[in-house]
């Protein structure tokens, strides 16, 4: 089977913001060229990727990633079986849970005591179905639904944000699940320092001109940056875990789109920082994936002449080029979509598109790998 990997590079410009948190409340950050950038980590973004794909996909597409499996499983035995009551129902999800080993009886709970997972137990919407038919068909029968019959079900009919960003199960590592994508840290192609606001609310009941001050103080640490975010795809690991060529390409348009579109929404509401990205590249490759952050090792330090957006633009496309031909790793098919003239540097990379177009003509490209290797 040919190998298709499907890297996605992205330059993409945020005003004052505070997209993703550490424990102080801080922008994250991370030196990297001896210089410190703004950083999203990778699980923040992720995560804003498996949102976006409530919009993009079938709901039994997807999957539910939560402790409280027992209420979840507990719900669908309810539905299939509306003659059950809330405690007889939770009491076998909770029978079969703690049979598979991955979950334990809530003991607060005396009035519907519902199993809870030692951990986020990662299972599609159609696992859940299963897994919800077996038990119920279990209990009319009076036989165990034991270990072995819940690995069985765990393990089949994966959804698409399982496969893409894998699972993995302490107690039972036999049903974890590789991830087909990587997500990078995405950094900023400049240093940065952060900045405080330092802001005042007040209160609209105070109109007593004797009674002056605010109602609240407080301060709010951010930083606007230019981010260099990169994903890969390994389109035969995606295939080979969802089974079929038609979910592998919805897979990777609703990433792709994704991927575009998402945002963290850490302090959203304060910032309104949703943008767009100022460009895409995508390039489809037949070795293996290949992150060009090389290309801002240097920070990119912005002149009157010219913007961080441009000269990000014109080292990206330099570095792209210096590494593939140096290692001979020309890619198999590339598209860029892009935004305005700071960007026309990148337009040699590849064929220049809309988002929609790039979405449509990857997913064509996967389909047609995935029918050239069967």
């Amino acid at each position: 089977m040919n190998r298709t990997i499907i890297d996605i590079y992205a330059l993409q410009t945020v005003p004052p913001s505070n997209l993703n948190r550490d424990d102080t409340g801080s922008p994250k950050t991370a030196i990297y060229g001896g210089v410190r950038r703004a950083r999203v980590s990778s699980q923040a973004w992720k995560r804003a990727i498996r949102l976006a794909f409530k919009d993009l996909l079938d709901r039994s597409q997807l999957g539910e990633r939560t402790k409280r499996v027992g209420e979840s499983l507990a719900n669908r035995i309810k539905t299939l079986d509306p003659s059950l009551t809330d405690e007889q129902a939770s009491a076998m999800a909770t029978e079969v849970l703690i049979a598979a080993g991955v979950a334990k009886a809530d003991k607060k709970k005396s009035e519907a005591p519902n199993a809870e997972s030692g951990y986020l137990l990662f299972l599609s919407h159609r696992q859940l179905d299963n897994l919800a038919a077996a038990t119920l068909e279990a209990s009319r029968t009076g036989t165990a639904l034991d270990k072995s019959r819940f690995k069985a079900l765990a393990n089949s009919e994966h959804s698409v944000d399982i496969a893409m960003f894998g699972r993995m199960l302490a107690d039972m590592p036999d049903i974890n699940v590789d991830a087909a994508c990587q997500v990078a840290h995405a950094i900023s192609v400049h240093g940065v320092d952060n900045e405080f606001d330092y802001f005042t609310a007040v209160d609209d009941r105070k109109d007593d001109v004797a009674e002056t001050g605010a109602g609240m103080i407080g301060t709010i640490e951010f930083n606007s940056s230019t981010l260099f975010r990169y994903a890969t795809v390994d389109v035969n690991a995606l295939h080979e875990t969802l089974g079929s060529a038609a979910a592998t390409q919805a897979a990777v348009k609703a990433f792709l789109t994704g991927f575009a579109r998402s945002m963290p929404t850490g302090k959203q509401n304060t910032f309104a920082h949703r943008t767009l990205p100022d460009a895409i590249i995508v390039r489809v490759r037949d070795t293996q994936p290949i992150n060009l952050v090389g290309a801002f090792e240097t920070p990119v330090r912005e002149t009157q002449e010219a913007g961080r957006i441009k000269l990000a633009a014109d080292a990206l496309a330099e570095h792209t080029k210096a590494v593939e031909s140096a290692y001979g790793e020309q890619p198999t098919a590339s598209w860029v979509t892009r935004v305005g003239e700071q960007t026309s540097a990148l337009a040699d990379l590849g064929k220049s598109v809309t988002l929609d177009e790039l979405v449509h003509e990857v997913g064509e490209r996967t389909n047609a790998a995935l029918g050239q290797s069967a």
